[in-house]
């Protein structure tokens, strides 16, 4: 398989699995549940984020993706 089509997949699952627990902490605030608290949904979902900026700033210091040399 071609690099970038192996990053993308993973980014893409990545941003995925955030909107599912942001889904999840909306879900648990709206019922009020207490089983689970919604801080650890939404500490996931913080935590993913920071791993996709991150995934991101490796890729474009090593070369995977290149940034737009012009925008417009």
């Amino acid at each position: 398989m071609n690099m970038l089509f192996v990053f993308k997949l993973v980014l893409v699952l990545l941003l995925l699995f955030i909107l599912v627990n942001l889904a999840r902490a909306l879900f648990v605030m709206v019922k009020g549940e207490k089983s689970v608290p919604m801080s650890q949904y939404l500490g996931r979902r913080v935590l993913f984020s920071v791993l996709v900026v991150m995934l991101l700033l490796v890729a474009l210091g090593t070369g995977i993706i290149a940034p737009n040399p012009r925008p417009y």
